[in-house]
């Protein structure tokens, strides 16, 4: 395809603007400046995954596979990291990143999955899009955890909008003042036993409320989009462009621009930074295949590799004057590591609705906002909060009374519903602490000649006191509810595996404490940003990736402006 560069850099090796990652945030960002008329290199270390084309999976029944969908155990063994995450197995193993392809060290047990494609995790997200509010961009400065954002809702909400109406996002307007209303498309209907837990948790309980999930798959037709046929497969890639993804939607939106050029296999080695002007000029690009390294020049540069990535390009971007990578005057690069806590889990079996079922296999749980210290439910023995998602699903095979899985009994016990379950997942805030970090190995390297990174993050009393509060209090709600047989479950399995790393290049108001200000610019670098999970300053109960696209579309409209004015 014409946009993709796959060789040497060649003599007109400069454009307007560089993006460092293709996935979610990265892909936004390729949008924007390409519809803003900007030429614009989109570098992304992994393969090319073309949509439609390259989810070879996608159609196929769970019998095709030669394991049935299942990992082999020799796999596994050699796979030990990834052999955690709740999303790999047969059908998407082609998208995930083997533990021995790109190692790190790990001093304490921080699990990094990773996704090296055209599209990155996009392809393999769980979709759910909530806003934040003031309760969330306030609370660092107002409990002291971490350091003040420099934005607040107003500075965000209109962003927002826009990307919430291209990326078509289903929800109500629940009204919840903690949780703003969105832009969204029609509802999924929530089955008969969640509108019976629904009515019971807030008829039971003050300030709490269950609400459909908000999330990126679609009811009806966005664009050329879906709309979704809920077959339960989303992380295969759905051709039909039922849920949004960097390969069905931004990237489709730049490559039609005439402005876009995509080079994958391309590992970034730094960003080259110019001391007399002392602004970047460009980036090192290592090929991944042939290993040489190349340079490409630009006027702006946005690093959008996933947070692990993006600060590890950061710290291996040293020179006289940033000595302990770019832009590293606080000393915050690499620290302040976060993922949300979802260790804690309930389930339960119900006796009634025995007439009730469902239709299809719905891609969206149902949510319980947080509730602890919002309003009159305040806590003294830990701060911030946590979010439930809860599913309730009837058994497709009633088993009871046959003694073996064969013969007629068993056989006419396939096609008899089962009982109905229910399962609610806790989803915790991890208070940003400046010793949770990531560094670079001063020894080892990985085969393109990059550092390795080393984690030293993990939990804490806060996270270990809300972690037990998630599990009585999802007892407590399904108990309500009239469930049985309810079962409580912590499993303490380390940090990463909420696929939400967060933090290491932070925004804020001081650059003596923050890497980043209030328009996600480098405090010393006004060229360089960063919009995706490293630079977030807190972590929220929320869902984060629907505010990395806001802070990136913002992001992105503000350095154009800047460039127009000749700022950048």
């Amino acid at each position: 395809m014409s946009y993709i560069i796959t060789g040497k850099a060649k003599a007109g090796n400069t454009y307007d603007a560089i993006v460092i990652g293709s996935g979610i945030s990265g892909g936004w960002a390729a949008k924007e400046f390409c519809e803003k008329g900007l030429k614009t290199l989109v570098l992304e270390r992994g393969r090319n995954v073309e949509h439609v084309k390259d989810y070879p999976t996608a159609m196929k029944e769970q019998w095709e596979f030669p394991h049935r969908m299942e990992i082999p155990p020799q796999i596994r063994n050699q796979n030990p990291i990834l052999d955690k995450c709740y999303a790999w197995n047969e059908s998407t193993d082609h998208f995930f990143v083997k533990d021995e392809e790109h190692p790190y060290i790990q001093k304490k047990p921080f699990h990094w999955i990773k996704g090296y494609q055209v599209g990155g995790k996009s392809l393999m997200w769980a979709r759910m899009t909530q806003r934040w509010s003031d309760l969330d961009f306030e609370a660092n400065a107002k409990d002291g955890y971490g350091v003040d954002w420099p934005i607040r809702y107003k500075d965000i909400a209109p962003w927002y909008s826009y990307v919430e109406k291209f990326v078509g996002v289903t929800g109500n307007k629940d009204g919840i003042p903690h949780l703003p209303d969105g832009e969204f498309l029609p509802p999924f209907e929530m089955n008969c036993l969640e509108k019976h837990v629904k009515a019971t948790i807030e008829e039971r309980f003050e300030e709490r409320h269950l609400i459909i999930g908000r999330r990126a798959n679609h009811t009806e037709r966005v664009g050329n989009r879906g709309p979704c046929m809920k077959r339960d497969r989303c992380y295969r890639g759905c051709p039909l462009g039922g849920y949004f993804s960097s390969n069905s939607a931004t990237i489709p939106a730049a490559i039609a621009t005439g402005n876009l050029t995509l080079r994958p296999d391309s590992v970034v080695h730094s960003i080259i930074y110019d001391e007399e002007s002392g602004k970047a000029t460009g980036v090192r690009v290592i090929d991944t295949h042939t290993k040489e390294m190349m340079e490409y020049y630009s006027k702006v540069v946005f690093v959008n590799a996933s947070t692990i990535n993006s600060t590890l390009i950061l710290m291996n971007s040293t020179s006289s004057r940033f000595p302990n990578g770019l832009g590293n005057d606080s000393g915050q690069l690499g620290k302040n590591l976060m993922d949300h806590n979802y260790e804690g889990a309930v389930s339960g079996q119900h006796d009634g609705f025995k007439d009730g079922y469902y239709d299809g296999k719905r891609p969206v749980a149902t949510y319980i906002p947080r509730f602890r210290n919002v309003g009159n439910d305040k806590r003294t023995d830990y701060v911030r909060g946590f979010s439930f998602s809860f599913e309730a699903l009837r058994s497709p095979g009633n088993m009871e009374g046959i003694d073996a899985p064969f013969g007629a009994d068993f056989k006419n016990g396939l096609f008899r519903l089962g009982s109905w379950h229910g399962g609610m997942g806790g989803m915790g805030e991890m208070l940003p602490y400046e010793e949770n970090q990531m560094t670079l190995s001063k020894e080892e390297t990985d085969q393109w000649g990059m550092p390795l990174v080393e984690f030293n993050c993990d939990f804490k009393d806060n996270e270990y006191k809300m972690l037990d509060d998630i599990v009585n209090s999802g007892a407590e709600m399904l108990e309500a509810a009239g469930f049985k047989n309810i079962k409580t479950r912590i499993r303490k399995k380390g940090i990463g595996l909420g696929i939400h790393e967060m933090g290491t290049a932070r925004m804020g108001r001081d650059p003596k404490t923050s890497v980043l200000n209030g328009n996600n610019q480098l405090h010393a670098v006004k060229n360089v940003f960063v919009t995706d999970g490293s630079c977030m300053t807190s972590g929220a109960c929320q869902n984060p990736s629907i505010t990395y696209m806001a802070l990136t579309a913002r992001a992105v409209d503000f350095a154009v402006s800047e460039l127009k004015k000749r700022n950048l």
